[in-house]
């Protein structure tokens, strides 16, 4: 089954300040500027009266009268151009006298909406106000400051049945359209479906039409109609959420199936159909989060992070206490011992250092009890399989911050830990958060030989379990399978009503490994029923 899709793209134009169109004069025409106060150039675009298209850059406190100048050469170089290329011109008498007029540096003024001239000191950023009058010689231009734009509108690379579909519009000088706001139909289309709203959900019966995206100006009325191809999609079904590079890490997946539209959409609604109070998502692209209702905490120097989402019937949000791992070692007192002791093992320090990973921490209140609160945390650790020594940094670091929330700040509140721990069952991480101590002599240490070796006792004191349990794998790629995401719980204040499965191994491989047509996402979420004891 196949869906196409065409999306327009243009210009919204707007005169004047009233809520209607502004009309332009007969044989007027338009000169657009662009005026922002944070920028230090604005610019002017006309087309000129030899037909050329002009977009000039001028510093917004220069005299006008230098712009005014600059656009009179440019008028006379146009003219003397045009006027060469005219075979009459050529063959006529006088060409010398008509080529030396067009050559001629015309007239070049602005005039106020009142009709007086602007004298030329003034500066270009008070100058060029909306309604002014342009002269370039005999021709006259309606100045337009700052007219609606829209500089982006498409829809998703993936359009899926039964899946809703949501533009992308990205627009300045204007508002995004209200919902049941629409322009009239297009008569060259026969309509099977119609939605007035920002949201369409496609139907089964539609899989093969064209979906049409329509922008109206808000002031003008007139339908926008350039259009821009997306190419053939496909009607399938699925979920996630995290894009790599196909050829390298997943060359089993149908390519179709990594295109990030096509994963986000399968996995909003994924999410939806959990119907949770609390979500914890890691690597989640800041583009993909922007506009989302929930909370954002993005790596160092990177395009993505942490994000968690918490159900506002069932919570409030009291505080957040995010760190970079990183920063809070140098910096935090809390860190300060383990920060001296890491003075010893410079290799291991200064690979500590250079990482990006962070700590998403959120203290909720329930609505319903106000006596009740919880700490949520959301991590994603250091990834490399030889990286165990840094991954136990990295958790000693976040352990001893949430012993401040949950202990000094809220004291006596229960946490819940979620996360891509990228630790196993039996390493040294997993070991250290569900027993409360490492020993200085245990394996990871040496994890990447013994140039890094790094050996120091920790404890924390929680008491913390996992939730789901063991699961044989969280994450199965070509390669790989093992157990690397966990939701742990404080055990002294909550317990675990019930555990979704998981999707069968029969599932998961039905395609080799993950992502997949059906699982978009390498690893596979872990979901669990919680209470208060």
């Amino acid at each position: 089954m196949w869906q196409r899709l065409r999306a327009a793209l243009g210009r919204l134009r707007a005169g004047g300040p009233a809520p209607g169109p502004v009309p332009v004069p007969a044989g007027m025409e338009r000169a657009v500027v662009r005026c922002v106060p944070a920028e230090p150039k604005l610019s002017v675009r006309l087309v000129l009266p030899d037909g050329s298209a002009r977009h000039m850059q001028r510093d917004q406190e220069e005299p006008l009268g230098r712009a005014l100048a600059r656009l009179a050469a440019t008028a006379a170089k146009g003219r003397a151009k045009a006027a060469k290329k005219s075979k009459k011109a050529r063959a006529e008498p006088g060409e010398g006298e008509e080529a030396a007029a067009a050559a001629a540096v015309p007239a070049v003024r602005l005039f106020s909406r009142d009709g007086l001239a602007v004298a030329e000191e003034v500066p270009n950023a008070a100058a060029w106000q909306d309604g002014a009058v342009l002269q370039v010689g005999e021709a006259r231009y309606r100045v337009e400051r700052n007219p609606p734009a829209v500089t982006e509108l498409r829809l998703p690379r993936s359009l899926l049945a039964g899946f809703p579909v949501c533009p992308k519009v990205s627009a300045e000088f204007a508002r995004r359209p209200a919902d049941g706001e629409g322009g009239e139909g297009d008569a060259a289309w026969v309509e099977e479906a119609e939605g007035t709203e920002r949201v369409f959900t496609p139907c089964n019966a539609l899989v093969g039409l064209r979906l049409k995206l329509r922008c109206t100006p808000r002031r003008w009325g007139a339908a926008l109609r350039a259009a821009l191809r997306g190419g053939e999609q496909r009607a399938r079904g699925g979920r996630s959420w995290r894009l790599f590079s196909r050829t390298v890490l997943y060359p089993y997946c149908a390519p179709y199936a990594l295109e990030i539209d096509y994963r986000q959409n399968l996995l909003k609604k994924e999410l939806a159909g959990y119907s949770a109070d609390l979500i914890c998502l890691q690597e989640v692209d800041k583009t993909v989060f922007r506009g989302q209702p929930g909370l954002f905490k993005i790596k160092e120097k990177q395009h993505e992070g942490l994000a968690t989402f918490y159900r506002r019937d069932k919570f409030s949000l009291l505080s957040q206490h995010d760190i970079v791992f990183s920063e809070a070692l140098l910096s935090d007192p809390l860190h300060k011992e383990l920060c001296d002791k890491l003075t010893e093992y410079p290799a291991v320090r200064e690979k500590v250092l250079q990482r990006s990973s962070v700590l998403q921490v959120s203290v909720l209140q329930s609505a319903t009890d106000p006596s009740k609160k919880i700490c949520v945390a959301n991590t994603h650790l250091y990834w490399h399989p030889k990286g165990g020594n840094i991954r136990l940094i990295q958790i000693a670091v976040a352990l001893s911050h949430l012993k401040h929330v949950a202990c000094d700040l809220h004291p006596s509140i229960p946490v819940i830990f979620c996360g891509d721990f990228n630790s196993t069952p039996s390493s040294g991480t997993y070991s250290f958060i569900s027993s409360g101590g490492i020993a200085e002599d245990h394996e990871d240490w040496v994890s990447n030989g013994e140039e890094e070796r790094c050996n120091m006792p920790l404890t924390h004191p929680f008491k913390l379990q996992s939730a789901c349990g063991e699961p044989a794998y969280t994450n199965y790629v070509g390669g790989f399978h093992g157990c690397l995401d966990y939701i742990f719980i404080d055990k002294t204040a909550l317990e675990v009503e019930q555990v979704i499965p998981l999707p069968s191994h029969e599932e998961v491989t039905t395609h080799q490994a993950l992502p997949s047509v059906s699982h978009p996402s390498d690893h596979i979420a872990l979901i669990c029923d919680l209470k208060w004891k």
